[in-house]
């Protein structure tokens, strides 16, 4: 594994953690009461995840790039799988991470709440008293939570089995397009441009179902339809399948490069 691969799963690492993270802040969101300054807070985070997001893609692009013009002799096969596992792991450690990163997510918008300056927010978390706040936040999962994965009635099994699919589409997307090259390198510019055949289905199932279901479910509870029990059980379930998302994503890796190879010859 050479210097350059570990850059890109780096990349991908933190895209994902910052993806599953998300739902720590609709948890503050909802203990808070203060949903749109949980997700103005997360916002900072996407940032984050887009700047990596930006250079993952031409990195990648570069590896296979040399790997169809003989320059290297990477196994790229197995590349994107790793590329993969890193999304995987990221999400298991994002998962695990969300008790704790609930708690750091209530103080930040505590603590924007007192001075409405993102600026000094973030400067007051890298003072020493900051990051014994942050550390003092850490927690592992509680077995309740563990508890939750039963499958019962109350859980919305339509949704959960959508984002399993979506986020599988969402994590393979990009890479197919790009791996796509190696099957057909006299068309991998355009394939490499086709990335919304495949992300485009995600997008639907994201922001036309998936999205607006939690945000539904998160105004109910914070209106007291609903309470906050269920709520964190969906969350976990959502975690789960997200998680079960990324690893389907390495079976639909080939089948996905092929329909984008297919879409590039027919365009």
């Amino acid at each position: 594994m050479d210097l350059q691969l570990v850059f890109i799963m780096a990349l991908t690492f933190v895209i994902h953690l910052v993806g599953t993270l998300a739902y720590a802040f609709r948890i503050a969101g909802v203990r808070t009461r203060q949903i749109a300054t949980a997700f103005a807070l997360f916002n900072i985070l996407v940032l984050v995840s887009r700047t990596a997001n930006s250079f993952q893609g031409p990195f990648i692009a570069k590896r296979v790039e040399t790997n169809v013009l003989g320059i290297t002799t990477h196994n790229l096969a197995v590349d994107f799988s790793l590329i993969l596992f890193a999304a995987t792991a990221a999400t298991l450690v994002g998962g695990l991470l969300i008790p704790t990163f609930q708690r750091v997510a209530g103080k930040a918008i505590a603590g924007f709440s007192r001075n409405r300056s993102v600026v000094r927010l973030v400067g007051r978390a890298m003072t020493p008293h900051g990051i014994g706040t942050i550390a003092a936040s850490i927690t592992l999962p509680r077995r309740a939570s563990l508890s939750a994965l039963r499958i019962g009635k109350d859980l919305p099994v339509g949704v959960i089995a959508l984002n399993v699919f979506a986020s599988a589409l969402w994590t393979v997307g990009v890479l197919a397009a790009i791996y796509a090259g190696t099957l057909d390198p006299e068309l991998r510019l355009t394939a490499s441009t086709l990335s919304s055949v495949i992300n485009g289905v995600a997008t639907i199932l994201l922001f036309v179902i998936i999205d607006p279901y939690l945000a539904g479910l998160t105004d109910d509870v914070v209106k007291g339809v609903d309470n906050e029990a269920r709520f964190r059980r969906v969350v976990v379930w959502m975690v789960g399948s997200r998680l079960i998302g990324t690893l389907l994503a390495q079976l639909l890796l080939l089948p996905s490069a092929q329909l984008i190879v297919w879409v590039a010859h027919a365009l």
